[in-house]
């Protein structure tokens, strides 16, 4: 029999990733896209919407670095092109090139460049020499630096050439940062600078065709060089001249001035300045490239910071009809630091002193500064990356003064992303992840106007914990919104929605959510505080008084122990990273003891009655599943089968079964009978070895009794269980190419027994498979299943690793709805939303 399903697509809704916390990850390009690494991937995020628009495949290992042709400082050159590219590269050396197409904002892998550093990439900075030519060079660890020519396609489907021009060995201490320019005077000669782990700065020259030779080496800062910016030319008079600005962890910025001073043949062409100004420049080395001769001076030194500078940035000049040369270079510097501040940077017109002008900052006491800071291309907003994989983002909304306020930016984990459910009622999907938080996503009603679809934003984080968080299970049934989390601790911990929270899904759903205004007012609980040395999260009452409490002592300086208190309110639009981080905490209201070792996987009941819990296991002793009764949290069960971790739980459907698979290649089926108030009783009743390698995943159909399982055998099996209480194998799917790490089933069309399986594999990819149960009409004989293989993801709209958890969304009562949302997560650090439409 065939499975009649004739069409069936599948749309990228929603994608949720944290940035690499590495300090040369981020490039705002002049397509005005945003690149950064998220684990093995390359994501791209749409300042404008807020959104992730995709991710790139390709990478094996950690991207460290991403760079845009052209960047943001070449935006002026870059008004119509239709292709712009993007160089990535990783923690295993290799560096890859990707195509964007302006029109239909369609991907492409270009191609691997050719291996050339053995050890990660570090640093990729490039000139754009014009609209179809530019010069790269990258620096890694291995202690060189590579600088490559790259000639741009100029009719659509043309090739792209890249060749390296020279490999320089720079020794011991690798370079970190990197930045060229075109020398003064001189189109034809390229200067690159570059600094690393010691606190020079040093300067090669050469031409396009290759041979770059050591210039000079210079000196001011007192530790590692961290972040190098060339300007493009500045014209003063008659002179020309570029300046280079400099960040070291020794918390200074410098700006050095590079001027050409005239050709060898011109010896007595150099003059000094007779009048010694505040701005006066501190000369410095003279260096000679090809047949002319460069002056270096410290034209000013910036102190402001209070913590390592770890990324300085001109400003992106401007496009200028009038200007000869067709831009105008400004004077104005981006700086961000470990300090949790960026700065703009520019000198008084009068004096022309470089001052500070605009501060901003993330004063959450939880962020751990900024890794990098960028300017968009029209210089109207800048963004910064930070310690915990998040993004901030400030506009200049001012008009006739800066006025710099924060915007909405793209978030999500920075680690692997562990498990994923979704509401009962589907209003939002909750994440665990070994990044020790437990995030919320949801769509916001009408964010974009000129869209009909809703757009999904993280709107909580309900739980930021000490240890790596390994699952987590939403309470279904009625009464407030509930879950259970379990961490890398023997420790279940149980979490009530606040008041803020309600509110605030209430402004995101703008419709009647599955806990209606008029039973909020039982929920005396505002919000929570995270204690300053302890991993529970307090309550904070509605009804308190905010105290304020004197400390002689402290002398208004902040300690480990002060933790200041969260303010919960509730949001009406998207939150930004300063809220998320710590007003949006829920209250821990009970703790599960019972489990000998770090918690592994849970699961909840469809009413909402029983939670079954499991841990990391290597002996049948501690293999235990435990069942905890919702409300009373007393342990009600112990279920003894397996001699290993259990790896996944699913009650089946009508709550009568509870299924359980392992990494001791055994699946367990137990019934489970509820008696009185705290009674239930449970027995095996079956076990049995089902594959060759350890079962990683199951689910249940729907409809009835039949279940999958999933393996690292590459294997799915589908099963029955018999009136007889006996199980037999129905079908094994074909097999796969890697092994299978998660699987989930939906039900479609309950009178023909149809559902649908999402299958995820290690590699990152998603299988969409159609199966149809047909029973007979005795309750003897053996159902016979028939399965379909409908949509095979692109591997552009998958994970790049190891898919962890799949979760369909409930089914509304319209069971002839055929558009269904599939969220999965992973190893990748994503959480991913698909709409899965079927005909």
């Amino acid at each position: 029999m065939s499975v009649n399903v004739s069409k069936a697509e599948a749309k990228n809704l929603f994608i949720a990733a944290g940035c690499n916390r590495i300090v040369n990850n981020v490039s705002w390009g002049a397509s005005d896209l945003v690149s950064f690494g998220s684990q093995n991937a390359v994501a791209i995020f749409c300042p404008k919407s807020a959104q992730i628009l995709t991710t790139l495949p390709g990478h094996k290992a950690v991207v460290n670095c991403t760079h845009w042709l052209p960047s943001n400082k070449f935006a002026f050159k870059a008004k119509h092109l239709e292709r712009h590219y993007l160089l990535s590269g990783d923690a295993d050396g290799t560096m890859i090139l990707w195509e964007l197409s302006v029109a239909d904002t369609k991907w492409r892998h270009v191609l691997q460049l050719p291996q050339s550093h053995r050890k990660g990439v570090t640093c990729i900075a490039a000139f754009m020499v014009s609209q179809s030519d530019a010069i790269f060079a990258s620096s890694s660890s291995d202690g060189t630096v590579c600088v490559w020519d790259f000639v741009l396609p100029t009719t659509s489907g043309g090739e792209c050439k890249i060749t390296c021009l020279e490999t320089l060995i720079v020794g011991s201490r690798p370079m970190v940062t990197l930045s060229l320019a075109q020398l003064p005077g001189n189109e034809g000669l390229i200067a690159l600078a570059m600094g690393g782990l010691d606190n020079k700065i040093y300067l090669y020259c050469g031409k396009r065709t290759g041979k770059f030779v050591r210039a000079c080496e210079v000196k001011g800062h007192t530790d590692w060089i961290r972040s190098l910016d060339f300007s493009l030319p500045i014209f003063s008079g008659e002179s020309e001249s570029i300046l280079l600005v400099s960040s070291s962890q020794d918390k200074g910025i410098r700006i050095w001035k590079l001027t050409l001073r005239g050709s060898l043949a011109d010896a007595e062409g150099t003059h000094k300045r007779g009048e010694i100004s505040l701005a006066s420049y501190i000369e410095g080395p003279v260096f000679v490239a090809s047949s002319f001769s460069y002056q270096i001076s410290l034209e000013s030194l910036l102190i402001g910071h209070e913590d390592w500078v770890y990324s300085v940035q001109w400003q992106p000049p401007s496009a200028v009809a009038e200007e000869a040369v067709g831009f105008y270079q400004p004077q104005s510097i981006l700086s961000a630091s470990m300090d949790k501040t960026m700065m703009i940077w520019q000198p008084e017109r009068k004096t022309g002193i470089w001052m500070n002008v605009v501060t901003v900052g993330e004063l959450s006491h939880c962020a751990l500064g900024f890794y990098g800071g960028h300017w968009s291309p029209d210089a109207g907003s800048i963004l910064a990356h930070g310690f915990g994989g998040e993004f901030h983002k400030w506009k200049n909304v001012g008009v006739s003064s800066d006025n710099w306020q924060p915007q909405k930016v793209p978030s999500g984990h920075f680690a692997v992303v562990t498990d994923i459910c979704w509401a009962r009622c589907g209003e939002y999907i909750l994440s665990v992840s070994h990044d020790q938080t437990t995030r919320i996503f949801s769509p916001w009603h009408n964010q974009d106007p000129q869209s009909n679809e809703d757009s999904w934003h993280e709107i909580a984080r309900p739980q930021v914990h000490g240890h790596d968080i390994n699952c987590a299970t939403i309470i279904q049934g009625k009464g407030n919104h509930r879950f259970v989390s379990g961490a890398d601790e023997k420790v279940g911990r149980v979490f009530e929605a606040p008041l803020s929270f309600l509110k605030t899904l209430h402004h995101a759903t703008s419709e009647q959510s599955s806990f209606p205004e008029d039973f909020q007012a039982d929920v005396h609980v505002l919000g929570a505080n995270m204690s300053a040395l302890g991993l529970s999260q307090k309550p904070i009452y509605v009804n308190a008084t905010h105290e304020v409490h004197d400390n002689p002592g402290n002398d208004g300086l902040d300690t480990l122990e002060s933790v200041p208190d969260a303010v919960p309110v509730a949001l009406t639009e998207p939150p930004i990273e300063d809220q998320l981080a710590w007003h949006t905490l829920w209250p821990e209201s009970h703790k599960l003891y019972g489990h000998g070792n770090e918690l592994f996987s849970l699961c909840c009941d469809h009413e909402g009655k029983l939670v079954a819990s499991s841990c990391k296991a290597q002996s049948a002793t501690v293999a235990d599943i435990w069942l905890w009764q919702v409300g009373s949290w007393k342990a009600v069960g112990r279920l003894q089968s397996h001699s290993l971790t259990v790896t996944q739980m699913e009650f089946s459907h009508d709550d009568s079964l509870l299924l359980a698979v392992s990494r001791d290649r055994q699946f367990s089926v137990f019934k489970i009978n509820r008696g009185g108030m705290d009674e239930v009783d449970y027995n095996l009743m079956e076990r049995r070895e089902a594959h060759k390698r350890i079962i990683w995943t199951c689910s249940w159909n729907p409809f009835g009794h039949e279940f999958a399982t999933g393996s690292r055998d590459k294997t799915v099996k589908i099963w029955g269980v018999e009136k007889a209480s006996t199980v037999q194998q129905l079908l094994t799917l074909p097999p796969f190419n890697s092994s299978v790490n998660a699987l989930s089933w939906v039900g479609l069309d309950r009178q023909r027994n149809h559902g649908i399986l999402a299958v995820g594999m290690e590699t990152g990819l998603l299988q969409i498979w159609s199966l149809h149960v047909e029973r007979g009409d005795d309750s003897i004989s053996t159902p016979s299943v028939t399965a379909a293989l409908i949509i095979r993801l692109d591997p552009f709209m998958c994970h790049v690793s190891a898919v962890n958890r799949l979760a369909w969304k409930n089914r509304e009562k319209n069971e002839n709805c055929r558009s269904l949302q599939l969220a999965s997560c992973g190893a990748d650090n994503c959480v991913r939303l698909y709409e899965i439409t079927v005909d």
